[in-house]
């Protein structure tokens, strides 16, 4: 059974930073690119960045040069650390397995996790 638990969200000022995580089980963690999501209220949740198999990384322009994922396998987690953080980045974040379709990477499961919330104001 896939399970994703995302946590270190908090409260945080405009220009400060987090690191998230997010211990993955129930698949071969090592096989599988992996992506961090987001959604913030009355939005569609959105694609951050993704780590692939070989630890190459893509972002989203809104968050290029501000945020970095990174993972270990040895222990089945994934990262993302988010410096400059702006009100706009405020939104709970989930993190997925993934997988390219065509020029797209899509979410590999159906189930999600609870995801971490990051609410960035003063």
């Amino acid at each position: 059974q896939v399970q994703l638990v995302e946590s270190g969200g908090g409260l945080v000022q405009p220009g400060g930073s987090l690191r998230l995580s997010c211990a993955a089980s129930g698949f071969t963690f090592s096989s599988y690119a992996m992506g961090w999501y987001r959604q913030a209220p009355g939005k569609e949740r959105e694609l951050v960045g993704i780590t692939s198999v070989g630890g190459a990384t893509t972002y989203s322009d809104s968050v290029k040069g501000r945020f970095t994922i990174s993972r270990d396998n040895a222990e089945n987690t994934v990262f993302l650390q988010m410096i400059s953080l702006k009100p706009e980045d405020t939104a709970v974040y989930y993190c997925n397995a993934a997988y390219l379709s065509g020029l797209r990477y899509l979410p590999a499961f159906g189930s999600w996790g609870q995801g971490t919330q990051v609410t960035v104001s003063s």
